[in-house]
């Protein structure tokens, strides 16, 4: 029996929509459900099937916002209001998993509320279109400031993100420190999904040493120093880039997704698995689960020779840490670990909590050192080492911070 929102085949999971629209009208989220207070959808929401609406109003009416902004010459709170609604209309439309006029008409409002911000932005945005297997590959380029050729990061959205939502332009943490920043949508992404590219186990890196050709053809940037970023599921495609790609010459993926991708679609949410249907174009789900164990990455850590930075969370559902450890040491050249201890999938370096609140350090910022850090041939910290990160310790550079691999290794018997 097919599900009523859409035309994909049918999955095991199905059966436990009921339950998945229950969490998502109690908690707010449709993953994540780890982490404390409620998600960011709002409470008119009581089935998966009404987020595209919801958020598409809410992208509505921070979309006007902007324009009221815009008249009245406020020019930089235009611009947050501007990439706010870009948001809302990226989150809106990738509820839907299929090519439908809603899913068209949320995703083109997305991409018209960030040609504002490119327009806006106190930097150079440039929109990039790459001929590529006969069809178009879309980026955006954040140029950073400044004289000379700069480095660069290519950037690898997660699978439920598209191009737009990272860097910020209001707080861009790769420019900050000197850096480009080049974010694409690869197969299975933003407007690859509404051209009909579909995700196989190997184009995302082939479509990514597309993009790293042209950066290296590009007067401003260092075609010595080309670095990948991949957050969550980008982090998966990071590490496979810099395995294809040996032009990479350091590659981060925190909030690390590149263990035994089965946990991830039949362990987590079931929204994921309901998406790699519509990623892949699988026709039957048992297709889907034979494309996954082509995904394994166990044959492949040892291709990635460059400086190489993962961060996960101590208990995240979808990367056991006896299955990181495992890849991590498969590395072909030393790199670091770093596991936040009692966090799950999105990490950072500190909780908020009743007394502090508002702490929440984005780990986007640690990340950005690190690969500032290797562009300028800075030794690795840690190298080889996994990095016990306790927040009621200090932070992944501290002194008093712990290299082992479990909670209760050091301590007295």
């Amino acid at each position: 029996m097919k599900p009523p929102r859409d035309n994909r085949p049918p999955l095991s999971r199905d059966g436990q929509q009921w339950f998945f629209d229950y969490m998502i009208q109690e908690t707010g989220k449709v993953f994540h459900f780890q982490t404390d207070g409620r998600g960011n959808l709002p409470k008119a929401v009581r089935r998966h099937a009404m987020i595209s609406k919801h958020l598409g109003m809410a992208g509505r009416r921070m979309q006007r916002l902007a324009e009221e902004e815009v008249a009245e010459g406020h020019r930089f709170t235009a611009l947050a209001r501007f990439y706010d609604a870009s948001l809302l209309f990226a989150h809106a439309q990738h509820t839907i998993f299929e090519n439908t006029d809603e899913k068209r008409f949320l995703h083109s409002a997305s991409l018209a509320c960030f040609e504002h911000v490119r327009e806006l932005a106190s930097y150079k945005i440039e929109r990039i279109e790459l001929d590529w297997n006969g069809t178009k590959l879309s980026g955006n380029l954040h140029l950073a400031p400044g004289e000379g050729p700069a480095p660069c990061v290519l950037y690898a959205p997660g699978c439920d993100a598209t191009k737009e939502m990272y860097p910020n332009p209001l707080m861009n943490h790769a420019l900050q420190r000197g850096m480009h920043v080049f974010s694409i949508d690869g197969p299975g992404q933003g407007e690859s999904n509404l051209r009909g590219i579909k995700l196989t186990v190997t184009n995302y890196e082939e479509a990514a040493s597309i993009a790293i050709d042209y950066l290296t053809r590009r007067a401003e940037v260092d075609p010595h120093r080309i670095g990948v970023h991949g957050n969550s599921f980008g982090s998966y495609w990071a590490m496979r880039i810099a395995a294809h790609d040996h032009r990479v010459s350091a590659v981060a993926a925190p909030m690390a997704s590149y263990a035994d991708i089965g946990h991830l679609m039949n362990e987590e949410s079931p929204r994921y698995k309901q998406l790699f249907m519509y990623l892949t174009g699988s026709e039957s789900e048992h297709q889907l689960d034979e494309m996954l164990v082509a995904m394994r990455m166990d044959t492949l850590m040892h291709k990635i020779v460059c400086p190489s930075l993962s961060a996960v969370g101590e208990y995240d559902p979808r990367s056991p840490l006896a299955e990181v450890y495992e890849l991590f040491d498969q590395l072909g050249s030393p790199g670091e670990l770093w596991v936040f201890a009692d966090q799950h999938h999105k990490v950072s370096l500190t909780r908020p909590n009743a007394e502090v609140p508002n702490t929440l350090m984005d780990i986007q910022e640690l990340v950005c050192d690190w690969l500032r850090d290797r562009f300028d041939n800075k030794p690795m910290a840690h190298p080889g080492q996994v990095t016990y990160v306790d927040p009621n310790v200090g932070g992944p550079y501290g002194r008093a911070v712990s290299h082992k691999r479990a909670w209760y290794q050091g301590e007295p018997r």
